[in-house]
């Protein structure tokens, strides 16, 4: 299914467009064990019923744009899980069609205005599952980074999504890597760094890693997620006056995870309240991740009137 919607672009230049919260929080909380490194791009094989009822949630609550399952879906991936590169392309496709197919139950259903579907593309070490995607710096040069994203970013464009996700980028040389890998590609993207403090998970400032995406016209929008909410504030107007392009936001809940308790810390510092800053700074394709569910999507979309 094609997205009839006017591009997304258009939608920016218009005003705030609300993106999901995570995905992970509501399949987790439909009782699905993510504990795997696929993560819930497993889900995709197994259990894809249970991937269109997650963003039909969010959409129902608010969200104009799906961010689909397929953060943790590569080839390599899929590989070590002896799964074929044609059966693995189809499933990189399925994630676009699952979201596709949410949307439109959401229409069924009364949600008025346009839906987009965003087409996730984490960075290498999500692929590796050992935490790197939060360190960066994995020994590779950006062309053998681009050999890495290039044929993932070449399947999902081809199922047609509205917009891709380079997201939670840790570094700028993965970033110079995603730019290049998705000119000619014929659909937009946007760039969003996992981010602490003024600097990129690698540890550069931010101010360069926003201006690798400023004069790329593929790139659509720029900002982060996967992060704290008061590193998000500084890097909004940061991105906004860096790039001159709509900043995209989607923190966690600023709950911190305990590796040895295996649980969340601390009080959610994700507010709905914040996103009227953001706005008034540059943000335009604002959200929630790590444990921002579709409460806090339903008070965000209700505050910026979606």
């Amino acid at each position: 299914m094609v997205s009839t919607s006017p591009p997304l672009a258009d939608a920016l230049a218009a005003g705030p467009v609300v993106l999901d919260g995570g995905l992970s929080n509501e399949l987790e909380a439909a009782g699905h064990d993510l504990s795997d490194a696929l993560w819930s791009a497993r889900l995709l094989a197994e259990e894809p019923e249970a991937v269109v009822r997650a963003h039909q949630t969010y959409y129902e609550a608010g969200a104009q744009v799906a961010i689909t399952s397929s953060y943790q879906a590569t080839f390599e991936g899929f590989a070590r899980r002896g799964v074929g590169r044609e059966e693995a392309a189809a499933l990189l496709a399925r994630s676009v069609e699952l979201a596709r197919a949410a949307a439109g139950r959401a229409r069924a259903g009364g949600v008025a205005g346009p839906l987009y579907v965003a087409a996730s593309a984490g960075p290498y070490g999500a692929m590796l599952a050992d935490g790197s995607e939060y360190r960066g710096r994995y020994g590779l040069s950006v062309a053998e980074l681009e050999r890495f994203h290039r044929p993932r970013l070449e399947a999902l464009a081809a199922a047609g999504p509205d917009v891709l996700a380079l997201e939670t980028v840790p570094d700028s040389d993965e970033a110079q890597a995603l730019v290049r890998a998705v000119r000619g590609l014929g659909v937009p993207a946007y760039l969003s760094y996992s981010v602490a403090g003024g600097h990129t998970r690698a540890g550069q400032p931010l101010e360069a890693a926003f201006a690798t995406a400023a004069d790329v016209d593929e790139i659509i929008a720029v900002g982060v997620n996967c992060c704290a909410p008061d590193d998000a504030d500084e890097a909004v107007r940061l991105a906004a006056r860096v790039t001159g392009k709509p900043v995209v936001v989607y923190p966690n809940s600023g709950e911190s995870w305990d590796a040895e308790a295996r649980s969340w810390r601390g009080s959610p510092a994700f507010g709905a309240d914040r996103v009227t800053g953001w706005a008034a700074d540059g943000a335009r394709l604002i959200g929630g991740c790590c444990r921002v569910g579709p409460e806090s999507i339903a008070e965000l979309a209700a505050l910026l009137g979606r």
